[in-house]
């Protein structure tokens, strides 16, 4: 019999002095409430297989040939702070962010390694760069001048890395005309062209054409730079795709997001055995419903019972990034399958567990991960979406919570 209980994590069966006689009601204590209020869907991310993915990857890599963490938008949906400083215990380099706002963050946090924002930055974006010893990636003769006038301004040489457009055409100096302003940044005694970068838009596909013609546009930019006298410490060209099957583009540093997360950016690049999914999306049935045959289910009446049937419900929905599907997709409970029925709302969808019935109210459900011997990657989740794995990943909402497991 309990005398004292924290309700957030009780079983369901110690509850049970909710229908006891009064003096076991009387016995009950007030919970201390703390950290945020528990909710009956999360996000689980495993930091320990998070570790040994990075040491996977160290592995795999050659001893010279260093890593920056992409940790961009909440690392693609599993913390930036949590994943930065796994990355950076694990050897990482360099932090790779797009946004001021998301750098600023981990700094607030005491995160002081060397931090690579990836696009351009606003002119009034650049003097909370220098003051916060961020590096700038660069690309036009305007943001070079007013980087330097500012630097010099603070009394500091400020790094820069040069972004080459080799083909994919959204940020960089054509790699054909990349010789005038590789001269203003050499010009610029307030800065210091640490490195040079550009980036694949295709390179984890079986088909590597267009792939190695921008690998050879780097190495054209890369024997100008030599011509020209630059030496940098860093070039980087490669993503995780680059990494894993485009050895001659390695040079001296990859940028790799998605794959220490554990998820491989196509189904054929190359594999790398014991490499896994980091994150799991969990939810518990908050709701059984017995139907009949004729009941339908849901918005717009989306399913209709043909037979007696037991459904329950999944308190997750398209408000927390689960895909706005019908009748499509499954949810797993006790290591099975549970096909959804009627439509996904805001909140909420419902699954069919007839063929589960030791299936209770609070069990729990898998939305994306393994339970038992069976799996929903996020591949098959992305197909729901008719999207992407980082879509998906980065599309799992705030208020769903983050429990980190060490």
């Amino acid at each position: 019999m309990l005398s004292e209980i924290d309700l957030a994590s009780a079983p369901l069966e110690d509850l049970a002095f909710i229908d006891a006689p009064a003096p076991t009601r009387q016995a009950f204590v007030e919970p201390t409430l703390s950290g945020p209020p528990p909710r009956p869907a999360w996000i689980e991310i495993d930091l320990k297989q998070l570790r040994r993915n990075f040491e996977l990857i160290n592995r795999d890599k050659p001893d010279r040939l260093q890593l920056l963490s992409v940790v961009k938008d909440e690392a693609y949906g599993h913390g930036a702070l949590q994943v930065a400083q796994v990355a950076l215990e694990s050897g990482a380099r360099f932090l790779g962010l797009s946004t001021l706002e998301e750098a600023m963050a981990l700094r607030d946090k005491g995160i002081k390694a060397p931090v690579l924002l990836l696009g351009d930055r606003l002119e009034t974006e650049l003097p909370w760069c220098i003051a916060h010893d961020l590096t700038c990636s660069v690309s036009d003769r305007y943001a070079v001048r007013k980087l330097g006038q500012l630097a010099a301004h603070a009394g500091k040489r400020v790094p820069v890395h040069l972004k080459i457009n080799t083909g994919m055409n959204r940020y960089g100096i054509r790699w054909d005309q990349a010789s005038e302003l590789l001269e203003l940044i050499g010009s610029t005694k307030s800065l210091v062209l640490e490195g040079v970068l550009s980036h694949f838009s295709q390179s984890d596909e079986t088909d590597k054409g267009f792939a190695l013609l921008q690998l050879e546009r780097f190495r054209e930019v890369l024997r100008g730079m030599e011509q020209l006298g630059f030496r940098v410490k860093w070039r980087h060209l490669c993503n995780s795709g680059g990494f894993l099957d485009l050895t001659p583009a390695h040079f001296d540093m990859v940028r790799v997001g998605i794959l220490a997360l554990g998820i491989y950016p196509s189904s054929v690049c190359r594999r790398i055995a014991g490499i896994e999914p980091v994150m799991t999306v969990k939810a518990r049935i908050a709701a059984i419903q017995d139907l009949e045959p004729g009941d339908s289910v849901g918005y717009g009446m989306r399913y209709t019972a043909v037979s007696r049937r037991c459904i329950a419900v999944l308190p997750l929905g398209y408000g927390d990034g689960f895909p706005r599907v019908r009748n499509q997709g499954c949810a797993l409970i006790h290591g099975r399958r549970a096909p959804m029925v009627g439509g996904v709302a805001m909140d909420a969808f419902m699954v069919d567990i007839t063929d589960i019935p030791e299936a209770r109210l609070w069990d729990e459900a898998v939305l994306m991960g393994r339970q038992g011997a069976e799996e929903i990657s996020v591949h098959e989740v992305a197909k729901l979406k008719n999207s992407v794995s980082y879509d998906v990943l980065a599309g799992w909402r705030a208020r769903l919570p983050r429990l980190y497991k060490s």
